[in-house]
Formats: structure tokens, C-alpha cells, sequence
């Protein structure tokens, strides 16, 4: 099915799809991160998809592995004591 139109919703927090055949789908987006991302860094490149590439984040989560993701573009270094 083809994807009419994608677009964040900051009223739901979510990442919602309209296909062409009337159907619609919603991606509670604090669901996912809560599920799917470890630190802040990982939620942030979220955050940026989010906003500046939602339908990249909707495929990411839809069809992709969105934790090996995280883990090949966030780098995390915690402060030595």
C-alpha cells in the first residue's frame, strides 16, 4: 500500500501514517523509546527523527530493527569517576 502522508502529531506524540486505502496508523512514539532506547543519547536520535524525518522513523520502527539502529549511531561515554 502506498503511503499518502506522514507526519508527527506533538498533540498524541505520535508518528501517524495515512495509506492510500483510507487506513491509519498511529506510532506512540514515548511507547517506543520507552521500549527501545537505553540512555539519552539513544532517545535523542529519536527525538531527531521524530521531528525532522518522520517517515524514516515510521519505516525504522515499522519495518526495521530499531535497537541495532540505535546501537550503530549513538555512541555512549560515561564520566570516569
Amino acid at each position: 500500500m502506498k503511503i499518502i502522508s506522514c507526519e508527527f502529531n506533538i498533540d498524541t506524540a505520535c508518528v501517524e501514517l495515512r495509506l492510500s486505502n483510507s487506513t491509519m496508523i498511529s506510532i506512540d512514539t514515548i511507547a517506543v523509546e520507552s521500549d527501545v532506547a537505553d540512555n539519552m543519547y539513544q532517545r535523542s536520535e529519536l527525538d531527531w527523527l521524530i521531528y525532522n524525518a518522520p517517515l524514516e522513523y515510521a519505516d525504522l520502527i515499522l519495518n526495521g530493527d530499531p535497537e541495532k539502529y540505535l546501537k550503530a549511531v549513538t555512541q555512549y561515554k560515561p564520566m570516569d569517576s
